[in-house]
């Protein structure tokens, strides 16, 4: 089992980026969740819909920024998870995921951090979330 890590109030925790998203990116992770819709590898059909090109499904920027937090903190260690989308999310685009640690308090033995994550696209969110995770100190 993983230490927790020690952070503070205010902490920024390392950054990732991931990117550009490919069409094969976007199809391998329908083809892994049964999501079909046309919208995720039809570029005609993204168009038709008034989308500048293949749209990316939600899960797949929630799960990346799950990846994120579970590599950053220790997945044993993370209590909550929640997202909202905020934005879509199309092929080619380059994506970073972090967070900010916003509070930590004691609860029981441990002593959890909340903290608010975020995905974005050229600096704009596309994904918002919220996270607890047991620390150090």
């Amino acid at each position: 089992m993983r230490t927790p890590v020690r952070t503070l109030v205010g902490q920024a925790h390392p950054t990732r980026t991931i990117g550009p998203l490919t069409l094969t990116d976007v199809v391998r992770f329908a083809g892994a969740g049964g999501d079909f819709n046309p919208l995720h590898h039809d570029g005609q059909v993204a168009h038709a819909a008034g989308f500048p090109a293949i749209v990316s499904m939600g899960q797949l920027q929630a799960g990346m920024l799950a990846g994120w937090l579970s590599d950053s903190f220790g997945v044993e260690h993370v209590r909550e998870f929640e997202i909202r989308f905020v934005a879509p999310v199309f092929v080619g685009d380059v994506l970073t995921f972090g967070g900010v640690v916003i509070s930590i308090r004691q609860q029981g033995e441990m002593r959890l951090a909340q903290l608010d994550l975020e995905a974005t696209r050229n600096g704009k969110p596309v994904v918002a979330g919220k996270a607890a995770v047991v620390v150090d100190g």
